[in-house]
């Protein structure tokens, strides 16, 4: 009789299962701990072998949110990584890091392990993508080594393992186009940002930018993979300091960033729902989106607002706001008109807090933009506009928190108040909420320390 050519183990083979082909056992028998023949040696295996991922109970956990081994045993698939050149004990390690606390400083919007994205969309991917694999590996890393301080030479290896995957897949039509290599892609540009590499960071956003155009654009990314449509918009406009992809129009018609469904309202029905600009030199668009906003903010006070669902808000407004600043042909807008943009802008950035990438840089770069246009602005302005500049005050207060021009919006602020005859903090709270104002836990607290410094040493 001829010798048998089956590769699979005899267990499998008996029922007719199919095998990983793992050695010295695959991970089937392994899990129902029975031994493990083969007929015939395995051939080299897959890229992707089936190396068995135990928790590595003996590491001290890592601080996280309350409850993640309890629920992260119920969402745990993940048989299998990716070869690497690192000892299997240390990516255990980091895995073990990722999932138990990279995942969550990366997406702070969600901290239910049971539907957090990096755990439930962004991990799988990573097991069956070698170079997603090795960046995510790659986060942890540098995690480790910015805690111990002794240098940067595992991340630095992964992190030019990473670079020859992706050039790998780039290279490869179907490859190159899928929401791994995106998520591969803009995690490099934000990780160079991070270390000062400005060049390298551009061109990793100059890539992904490119991937985006081939695959129609970001609405069409975002259908497969919101996570990657949030992360690449998001990531590409702080890294290079404004947006990167145009946004979908009032209607959802476009292939930029999508409308959030609630932002597709008849603006002119609202005019009885928001402090009126008409006799402010406000731009179109600067009025469409104050607008709107007002709207979606009194809306949220019967139905909270989630905090990815914030996210996607500041964004999306971002990117209309700043971009169509960039991009307009009319003439040169008023300087209240570029106050209200920016300081938009801030507010809802100060609204949602840290996210997975920080803005920081930009929210900065802002704060000067709208430190100098207020002084153009509000120059001998009348008394009508008043309730504005208390508000664009309290919100340039609130944002310049640590910077060096916190004095100055202090210093104008006090002026303003002793003019308004403000007996306190609340006075001036009052007046914000009477312009553009969404209640949320911290919301008011923001404010409220900016105008009790500014308050408190006015008296």
């Amino acid at each position: 009789m001829r010798q048998t050519l089956r590769r699979s183990c005899t267990a499998c083979a008996k029922y007719k299962h199919s095998c990983d082909l793992g050695t010295p056992r695959c991970s089937r028998c392994i899990k129902r701990r029975v031994e493990c023949h083969y007929a015939n040696t395995p051939l080299t295996a897959p890229y992707v072998p089936a190396l068995r991922v135990r928790r590595p109970h003996s590491l001290t956990p890592v601080e996280g949110p309350p409850s993640i081994d309890a629920s992260f045993a119920a969402l745990d698939p993940f048989d299998s990584y990716p070869v690497t050149r690192l000892p299997r004990k240390h990516v255990q390690r980091l895995i073990y890091n990722f999932l138990h606390k990279i995942a969550f400083q990366y997406y702070p919007l969600d901290l239910n392990a049971a539907s957090n994205p990096f755990l439930v969309s962004w991990w799988p991917l990573a097991l069956g993508d070698p170079a997603l694999f090795h960046v995510s590996l790659q986060t942890a890393c540098l995690d480790e080594e910015l805690l111990a301080q002794k240098g940067f030479l595992t991340s630095e290896m992964l992190m030019a393992d990473s670079v020859a995957l992706l050039r790998h897949k780039v290279d490869n039509a179907v490859l190159a186009v899928q929401d791994g290599t995106m998520n591969s892609v803009i995690t490099l540009a934000a990780i160079e940002f991070g270390k000062g590499n400005l060049a390298a960071s551009q061109m990793h956003i100059g890539g992904v930018k490119r991937l985006v155009a081939l695959r129609n654009g970001m609405h069409a990314v975002s259908q497969t993979s919101p996570l990657t449509a949030r992360m690449v918009s998001w990531v590409s406009m702080i890294v290079t300091g404004v947006p990167q992809f145009d946004t979908q129009d009032d209607a959802g018609i476009g292939d930029g960033i999508p409308t959030l469904s609630d932002w597709q309202i008849d603006a002119t029905s609202l005019q009885y729902n928001v402090p009126s600009l008409d006799n402010l030199d406000i731009a179109d668009d600067v009025r469409d989106v104050f607008t709107r906003l007002t709207y979606i903010f009194w809306n949220a006070s019967t139905t909270a607002m989630s905090n990815t669902r914030l996210h996607d808000l500041t964004c999306f407004v971002a990117h209309r706001l700043l971009r169509s600043e960039h991009g307009s042909s009319v003439g040169e807008p008023s300087q209240i008109s570029e106050c209200l943009r920016v300081a938009m802008v801030l507010y809802i950035f100060m609204l949602q807090g840290p996210t997975y990438f920080s803005h920081a840089v930009m929210q900065n770069m802002l704060v000067c933009q709208l430190l100098d246009r207020l002084e153009g602005a509000m120059g001998g302005a009348p008394r009508q506009l008043w309730s504005l500049e208390v508000w664009l005050l309290g919100v340039g207060m609130a944002a310049s928190l640590g910077t060096d021009n916190r004095h100055r919006f202090l210093e104008r602020a006090r002026r303003t108040a002793s003019v308004l005859g403000f007996g306190g903090t609340g006075d001036a709270l009052a007046v914000m909420r009477s312009i553009l104002w969404l209640e949320r836990l911290h919301g008011e607290g923001i404010f409220r320390q900016s105008w009790d410094e500014a308050l408190l040493e006015s008296i």
